[in-house]
């Protein structure tokens, strides 16, 4: 066997590396994987590889490359005939599946740089992309997403509900006021004294038409009801002082004249 380097009795792995398209630390792994046989050394202790170990590291590299596991490329190889063809057919289905699952996730990366809409149905997008236009800040609707994504994942039974009494409450313009208002009172000092002003203002709101207040219907079957309830409305309280105080004070209020809470 002669090669266009001189070589006349192989060439050293370096060579074969080359040829092959890899490296020398590859063609180790394709030996350690039973993948190609190791070749004879030569008095110099360098093995040589002949044609037959090149065509082989050229094989298993192009299959390897067309991302087949290297444990399923030795039985591709020794395969013969019809059962070659189906081995490449099964490869085939096999790298469409996992293209398929990637172009998916790619697709959800996509959603995701929109925010969180990949987690939320397109309703409640929808009511999201229309608080800007009702005066609601970028912020307000951030904590809205945040809120419905909390929501959707602590009480998924009862999630339509709950959007069907958001989308009653935005066709209401003093509801949409008010709850402006609500939203901005978290930056006030709890002891902020128009936080008493602002709950009673909103009790009788709700006493007036109880369809408005929001309520979480879909927590009754569950067996950790409170628990739940008590992660969705202290939501976002930490970083809003009079929030804590004005929804205490409504509840308050409306306990007092009648009203039925959880």
């Amino acid at each position: 066997m002669r090669f266009s380097d001189g070589t006349t009795d192989g060439i050293t792995s370096g060579r074969a590396a080359v040829f092959a398209g890899i490296t020398v630390k590859t063609i180790r792994v394709y030996h350690r994987s039973g993948l190609v046989e190791e070749p004879r050394r030569d008095s110099s202790g360098y093995r040589r590889y002949g044609t037959a170990e090149l065509l082989r590291l050229v094989q298993v590299r192009t299959l390897a490359g067309a991302g087949v596991p290297l444990a399923e490329i030795g039985p591709i190889l020794d395969a013969e005939g019809a059962d070659f063809t189906t081995a490449l057919d099964q490869v085939e289905e096999n790298l469409t599946r996992r293209i398929d699952e990637l172009t998916a996730r790619r697709a959800t990366l996509r959603r995701l740089a929109t925010g969180d809409r990949v987690l939320l149905p397109d309703r409640a997008c929808a009511i999201l992309d229309r608080m800007p236009g009702l005066g609601f800040s970028a912020e307000d609707v951030t904590t809205a997403r945040e809120g419905l994504v909390l929501v959707r994942a602590l009480m998924p039974e009862g999630f339509d509900d709950y959007l069907a009494q958001i989308e009653h409450g935005l066709d209401d313009p003093r509801h949409v006021a008010l709850t402006r208002l609500t939203w901005s009172a978290g930056t006030w000092p709890a002891d902020d004294p128009r936080i008493e002003e602002l709950a009673e203002e909103m009790a009788r709101h709700f006493l007036a038409d109880p369809s408005l207040l929001p309520t979480l219907t879909g927590l009754r079957e569950t067996d950790d009801a409170a628990t739940r309830r008590d992660l969705l409305t202290h939501h976002g309280e930490d970083d809003r002082p009079g929030w804590t105080r004005l929804t205490a004070l409504i509840q308050q209020k409306l306990r007092a004249a009648g009203a039925e809470l959880p």
